[in-house]
C-alpha cells in the first residue's frame, strides 16, 4: 500500500504529466512568462466551465479576495460580515483595508455562516456579505442573497473550497458557487480541488463595471499602461501556472466525482458510529469535499489524532483557533463575540485524508484502524 497523505499530488501528475510537461515546456519556448497566451486562454476556459461573464485571474485567492473588497469602494470603518470558522484570509483582508469584520456563528450542519444570525448583526455601517463555501459545501445563498437584497448590500463568496460546486436558486436556476452574489474568489492553491503548482487565483463576476474595475486594481489601478486611475496592487497570474489549470480545469468534473466517492466510502462506514457526525450534505448544493470533515462528540480527538499519526495516517484540524479568537484582532475586541457553534467546532471537528488519487485500500486501512480504535476506548 501506498503511504498515505492528505492530498497526494504526485500521483495525480504522473496520470497527467505528458500533457503537463509539454504545457509548462511551451511557455517556457515562447517565454510570454506573464500574461500569455495561456492565461488568456485559461481565462475563457473557466468563464465557459463557470458560465460566468468575467473571470479576472490573479496571484492568489487573498489577492483575490481583497482586490473584491476595494473594488466595491469601502471606506474605513465599513462594516464586513463573515463567519469567523475560516482560513484567516478571508478576514485578514477586511481588517487591511481598514475595515471591520462582524463574526456571525455557523451552521452546526455545513459549517457555513448562519443565515438566520446575519440580519441581527447588520447596522447601518454594513457595507457585504462574505460566506465561505467551507470544505466544500456551500452555504445557505438563497438566504443570503435574499438578505442582501433587503438591505442593499454587496456579497462576495469566498469559494476557494468549493469551485465546481452547483447551488438551486429559488428561482430554479442551477449556478456555481462563486457566480451567485456580486464577485466570486477562489484560490488555485496546489492542494485546492483546482491547484496550479504554485500560488494563484481568480475573481469572477457578472457585473461589468465591478470586472473593469477589478482588472484596474489586480493591475496597478491602470487600463492604459503609466495612466493610473485607482490605487491598485500588482496581482497576476502568471503563465505557467495558467498553462497547468488549463490542463487539470478538464479534469476537475472528474476530481470532484472521486472526492465524492471517497467521502461516500466515508459516509458508509462512520454513519454508523455512535459519536462521530459524518459532513452534512444539502439538497440545495453539491458538496465537492476539499475536506472531509468529521464532528466527534464523546471522542478524544487529540488522542485519535495522535492513534493516526502511530499508524501512519495524517489528519488535520480546520481550524483549531477561530478567527474571532486570534491576537491579530485583538483591536477589536472580537474575543468577547457569542460564537457557541464556532467555539465548539473547533474543539471537535477531525479532516481525514481525501484527494483524487486515493485507494481502496488506502480507505479500508483509515476506516478500519479508526474503527478498532474507538471499539477499543468504550
Amino acid at each position: 500500500m501506498k503511504n498515505i497523505q492528505m492530498v497526494d499530488l504526485i500521483t495525480q501528475y504522473e496520470k497527467i504529466k505528458p500533457a503537463i510537461d509539454e504545457a509548462i515546456l511551451s511557455v517556457i519556448q515562447n517565454a510570454q512568462f506573464i500574461n500569455g497566451p495561456e492565461v488568456q486562454n485559461f481565462q475563457k476556459e473557466l468563464e465557459e466551465y463557470l458560465e460566468v461573464k468575467h473571470v479576472i485571474p490573479c496571484a492568489n485567492g487573498t489577492d483575490a479576495l481583497q482586490i473584491a473588497l476595494m473594488s466595491l469602494g469601502l471606506v474605513p470603518g465599513d462594516e464586513v460580515i463573515t463567519p469567523s470558522f475560516t482560513y484567516i484570509a478571508t478576514t485578514e483582508v477586511i481588517a487591511l483595508l481598514g475595515l471591520k469584520p462582524i463574526f456571525v456563528d455557523v451552521d452546526p450542519a455545513t459549517f457555513c455562516i448562519d443565515a438566520t444570525k446575519i440580519e441581527a448583526a447588520i447596522t447601518n455601517k454594513t457595507k457585504a456579505i462574505v460566506p465561505v463555501h467551507l470544505y466544500g459545501q456551500a452555504a445557505n445563498m438563497n438566504a443570503i442573497l435574499a438578505i442582501a437584497k433587503k438591505h442593499n448590500l454587496a456579497v462576495v463568496e469566498d469559494n476557494a473550497q468549493a469551485l465546481g460546486s452547483i447551488y438551486h436558486l429559488e428561482n430554479g436556476k442551477v449556478e456555481k458557487t462563486g457566480t451567485l452574489g456580486n464577485i466570486g474568489c477562489t484560490s488555485f492553491f496546489p492542494s485546492k480541488n483546482l491547484g496550479c503548482y504554485g500560488d494563484g487565483g481568480a475573481l469572477y463576476t457578472n457585473d461589468d463595471a465591478l470586472a473593469e474595475k477589478i482588472r484596474m486594481i489586480a493591475n496597478h489601478g491602470q487600463k492604459v499602461k503609466y495612466y493610473h486611475e485607482v490605487v491598485g496592487c500588482n496581482s497576476r497570474l502568471d503563465s505557467i501556472q495558467a498553462a497547468v489549470l488549463r490542463i487539470k480545469l478538464r479534469q476537475l468534473d472528474n476530481y470532484i466525482d472521486a472526492r465524492r466517492n471517497v467521502a461516500t466510502y466515508y459516509d458508509t462506514v462512520f454513519g454508523a458510529i455512535p459519536g462521530m457526525k459524518i459532513p452534512f450534505r444539502s439538497e440545495d448544493s453539491k458538496h465537492v469535499f476539499h475536506q472531509y470533515t468529521l464532528q466527534l462528540e464523546g471522542i478524544d480527538r487529540d488522542a485519535l489524532s495522535a492513534h493516526l499519526a502511530s499508524k501512519e495516517i495524517p489528519s488535520m484540524i480546520y481550524y483549531p483557533v477561530p478567527a474571532h479568537r486570534q491576537k491579530m484582532f485583538s483591536f477589536f475586541g472580537s474575543a468577547a463575540t457569542e460564537l457557541p457553534v464556532t467555539d465548539y467546532l473547533t474543539s471537535c471537528v477531525l479532516s481525514l485524508p481525501i484527494h483524487t488519487e486515493m485507494q481502496e485500500e488506502q480507505l479500508a486501512y483509515i476506516t478500519s484502524t479508526i474503527v478498532e480504535y474507538i471499539n477499543s476506548t468504550k
